[in-house]
């Protein structure tokens, strides 16, 4: 009888390996996490110079930092690329878990022109962004009023300017000094590291030095490496002037820490309360509701007082009578003016719908999260190529509701209206940003590649669909529509196109409430991937 359960046991357990399956897991391209041995070497990379003054990004070296003796471009998206930046090597580098004090980079001495441009970059606030195993670097503030303590400001500030003990006149500081803390996690078993954080601290620092220049051996005296005495404070800055002599410096600490590599980019999300206005957000939204209810409540009560007044007809001359809804049902399906400007709408509004729909899809499963830089972008451009079926399918149907017959001539409308306005718009604003030698201006590469999923992809794609979508039956009217379009008798005055434009504006201008605070995340740097944030943001403009 033992013998007979110990067969039946194994043959249950054969049973339950049969559905067991290998489970395989992958990682983005670029977001795999990276182990570290002690010592291994960190090469630090840099990215544009951003403002929130001028939105015009440049190359990190349009300003005379340090450079390695050869600059290398990185390898970088489609969406890296509209972004404007600029991914390069840096004379930044690490090695791991090796601290270090008071390193020298280089030194430079300031020309009339070259101090003029970096007065100009500190003027216009611009901030350095550098990247460390695609962790972006960012500065800590600390904000003791708030419940959450420290928040994190995207990239450090060229300089500053400021004013002597004394004096009034308005001087230019640089931050030549960098002091740099990687946090990272360790794991037990192996004793590899993991990066999980990129801070900075920068410092404006006239540094000094004993006897003659000696490149990187050269003792300073505002910092000891032998001593480990590092910066503290700028009691003495490096003031921005020509012919001015700046040594660029920089620290590196490393701090062990609790945060998991899956967990690293949670930090760097963390808002504080005041960057988030809930109540704002909030208070839009019940505005929006509530308006929306009301013109609701008012559509419903017209339609049940004409429908009980139908009810309660008593003889067959006051049934023919045509009131209230009857008088426009035979002019409401009618065809406008304009019937072919709005199947292209409608067909570009369906194709932004879809793109909107798929990319907050893949946005929830996680594969657009901050660490794909440029991947939403992409995505967007991608996915709306491929709504480009969708666009021409509905315009159309559309059309085709319309009595059209030349469905090529709305395929070719739907496929190059909205698409050459943009691009029209794109490349006049290219131009001025490529006038500017911004590296915010797209490359004549990236506008080919950009021409050839236009073409080559989307306007193929919007065919195949006006096709599809043409060949399928007409969309018949649930009621007759007149032959002769009945007269509109005279309007009064608040039925006005002028004051009903005027007075239909009220519901969307409740938006402005709630779009200072989108206008300021996009522009000032903030790190708002949650999907709360977006969702809001699509309320807004469809409320608008």
């Amino acid at each position: 009888m033992a013998r007979e359960h110990l067969a039946l046991h194994r043959w249950i357990c054969l049973s339950l390996l049969l559905f067991v399956h290998a489970a395989h897991c992958f990682y983005l391209p670029g977001v795999a996490p990276q182990d570290f041995q002690n010592g291994n070497e960190l090469k630090v990379k840099v990215n544009k110079l951003t403002s929130t003054k001028t939105q015009l990004p440049y190359s990190y070296y349009s300003l005379p930092y340090c450079h390695p003796e050869k600059i290398v471009d990185s390898a970088e998206n489609l969406g890296e690329v509209l972004r404007g930046d600029r991914i390069e090597n840096s004379p930044y580098v690490f090695k791991m878990r090796e601290p270090q004090v008071c390193n020298i980079v280089c030194r430079q001495t300031l020309s009339a022109k070259t101090a003029k441009e970096f007065k100009e970059k500190i003027d216009d606030e611009y901030r350095v962004n550098m990247i460390l195993d695609n962790l972006p670097l960012v500065v800590p503030i600390r904000r003791p009023d708030q419940e959450n303590s420290i928040v994190y400001q995207h990239g450090f500030h060229v300089g500053l300017r400021g004013q002597y003990v004394g004096s009034k006149e308005e001087k230019h500081f640089i931050h030549n000094h960098l002091a740099f803390t990687v946090k990272f996690h360790k794991d037990p078993v192996t004793e590899l590291s993991r990066i999980v954080g990129f801070e900075v601290k920068p410092f404006s620092v006239k540094h000094e030095y004993d006897g003659q220049w000696n490149e990187k051996s050269t003792h300073l005296k505002t910092c000891d490496p032998q001593a480990k005495r590092t910066v503290i404070n700028s009691e003495s800055p490096q003031e921005v002037e020509d012919k001015k002599e700046i040594i660029f410096t920089y620290d590196v600490e490393f701090q062990e820490s609790d945060v998991k590599w899956a967990s690293r980019w949670d930090t760097y999300l963390l808002m504080a309360d005041d960057q988030i206005h809930w109540f704002s957000i909030v208070n839009s939204l019940m505005i929006v509701l509530f308006l929306s209810g009301m013109v609701a409540m008012i559509m419903l009560r017209t339609l049940y007082r004409d429908i009980s007044k139908y009810n309660q007809l008593e003889t067959q001359e006051e049934a023919q009578e045509e009131t209230g809804w009857k008088l426009v049902h035979g002019d409401v399906f009618r065809p406008p003016s304009n019937s072919d400007l709005l199947c292209i709408y409608v067909g570009t509004g369906v194709q932004f719908f879809g793109m909107i729909l798929v990319t907050m899809i893949f946005a929830v499963l996680g594969f657009l999260s901050p660490s794909n830089r440029g991947g939403l972008m992409t995505a967007m451009l991608v996915v709306w190529v491929f709504m480009g079926i969708f666009a021409g399918y509905s315009s159309s149907r559309l059309y085709k509701m319309f009595k059209g017959t030349e469905w090529q001539k709305i395929t070719l409308k739907t496929a190059v209206t909205f698409p050459a306005t943009v691009f029209t718009v794109f490349f006049i604003l290219n131009a001025i940003i490529w006038g500017q030698k911004s590296s915010g201006a797209v490359p004549f590469g990236t506008m080919f590649a950009l021409v050839f999923l236009w073409f080559g992809i989307s306007v193929p794609l919007i065919f195949v669909g006006s096709y599809v979508g043409f060949r399928k039956p007409a969309i018949e009217d649930p009621v007759k529509t007149n032959k002769i379009p009945r007269q509109i008798p005279e309007q009064a005055w608040y039925m006005n196109p002028a004051f009903s434009i005027l007075i239909g504006g009220i519901l969307p201008f409740a938006v402005q409430r709630g779009l200072p605070l989108v206008v300021e995340v996009v522009f000032d740097f903030r790190f708002l991937s949650t999907l709360p944030f977006p969702l809001c943001c699509l309320l807004f403009l469809y409320k608008a």
